[in-house]
């Protein structure tokens, strides 16, 4: 860690719940400004919390390719789409006579066998882009991606893959429409339970009414978190494991470590699908009780966003790839759109022109209201400015990121030396990513 984390000896878990913590106080701090009532003030903790989960389990996939091994993925949403098609294709049940997207069939096989076939299918095709693009260099592995995550969008968007009869089955991704998700809510169940009911009941006279659907997508995002923390130990066991040291021994100098007898292809293949298939997982919880998948939603921008989230947390660190999402999440994505409601609270943009020419023609004559008042109405547009505005700086100040590039030792003896005088050793820090010991850079 840094030296003002190791100062505090700080463990990693106490860091990302302190900046949870510290993002939901400043939600609440928000919502009361807007005069948001309980349930109101509920619903945004819930979409807090989903949003810091879905990027939070990306980010740590994305870790796992970029911040391990070093390999250049930028076609995370392409891997997300697969996932989540096939998990579709596998569940749906069996076509109806109703009309629209539903009318696709599935195989309506169960939940469960639908998420391992979509993690399984994300890392096939991982496994087919890493044969012949791993052999080239980084550059061309990012090519090679973001192609692919194109063809995919595009793939599933054709007409030409709306139906399709496979074994008598009416399959198909259901084209530009979308998909419907009309199987049973894998939730359902915990939802029918006697003491979630009770805790309904609980909070109904709180809201004056029914809070069921809020907290139906708060409980689900609180499981999101559970399943962050399952991907964190994933990956923090894999680095600490031989596997994982040999994954950064290549990101480092891949020429030395094939010197040590190590088939580095092979290391990169299975770290590259390993990730892959935790990306097709979280594409499937992503939308998993959206009730129906849109084919935009996997935009070359969703890539973006991932990369976001693990630069400003910083590369190699898993729980600064947790940090970064929570501040993706919670300060770049939904952070705008709250700073333009509560500045609407206190200034009337009511009047604002309708066109940036009429707005910027003001301001040359000394008169910048027009142009503050289009720039608040217009803040959903210039989220992507915002963002890359914040992504230029944190390259040009702190391109390690919040928490930096952790270094680990492969000594499998302590090297820190005693303190001058004698006494106990200086403490090491703790790293997420590998053995005990090392610096943060």
């Amino acid at each position: 860690m840094s030296a003002s984390f190791r100062d505090f000896e700080v463990s990693d878990t106490m860091l990302i719940i302190g900046a949870l913590l510290g993002l939901y106080a400043l939600y609440l701090l928000a919502g009361s400004a807007l005069g948001y009532s309980f349930r109101g003030q509920l619903n945004s903790l819930a979409r807090l919390t989903f949003l810091i989960a879905v990027y939070g389990m990306l980010a740590l996939a994305l870790n796992l390719q970029w911040g391990y091994t070093g390999l250049f993925n930028i076609g995370i949403a392409g891997f997300m789409a697969v996932g989540l098609y096939t998990m579709a294709i596998v569940s749906k049940p069996p076509a109806s006579a109703t009309a629209g997207a539903a009318t696709v069939s599935g195989l309506g096989l169960p939940l469960w066998v639908g998420i391992i076939a979509g993690m399984l299918a994300a890392a096939l095709l991982g496994l087919l882009i890493a044969l012949p693009a791993l052999r080239l260099r980084a550059d061309y592995l990012a090519i090679v991606t973001i192609a692919m995550s194109e063809i995919v969008r595009f793939t599933v968007m054709s007409n030409q893959f709306q139906n399709v009869v496979i074994f008598g089955r009416n399959l198909g991704t259901g084209g530009g429409r979308g998909l419907l998700l009309n199987y049973d809510d894998p939730l359902q169940p915990l939802f029918d339970s006697a003491p979630y009911a009770a805790v309904e009941n609980a909070l109904n006279p709180l809201v004056g009414g029914s809070v069921g659907p809020v907290l139906d997508s708060l409980t689900y995002a609180i499981i999101l978190m559970g399943f962050v923390a399952g991907f964190y130990w994933l990956l923090k066991r894999t680095g600490e494991s031989p596997f994982g040291r040999v994954l950064k021994a290549i990101r480092e100098d891949e020429e030395v470590a094939n010197a040590l007898g190590k088939d580095t292809d092979r290391f990169k293949i299975k770290s590259f699908m390993l990730g892959c298939a935790l990306m097709g997982l979280a594409g499937i919880l992503w939308q998993l009780r959206q009730g129906a998948i849109t084919p935009t939603s996997f935009r070359p921008q969703v890539t973006f966003f991932v990369w976001l989230a693990l630069i400003i947390g910083g590369a190699g660190s898993n729980t600064g790839s947790v940090l970064g999402a929570a501040v993706f999440a919670g300060l770049l994505f939904q952070g705008p759109l709250y700073l333009k409601n509560i500045i609407r609270q206190v200034y009337d943009v009511s009047a604002s022109p309708n066109t940036f020419a009429d707005a910027i023609g003001p301001v040359f004559a000394g008169n910048i209201t027009p142009f503050v008042a289009y720039t608040i109405n217009n803040i959903n547009a210039l989220q992507l400015v915002i963002m890359g505005v914040v992504l230029i700086l944190i390259m040009q100040r702190r391109p390690e990121g919040v928490l930096g590039h952790r270094k680990e030792e492969a000594a499998s003896i302590p090297l820190s030396r005693p303190r001058s005088g004698g006494g106990t050793p200086e403490p090491k820090p703790a790293t997420d990513g590998g053995e005990q010991g090392g610096d943060g850079q």
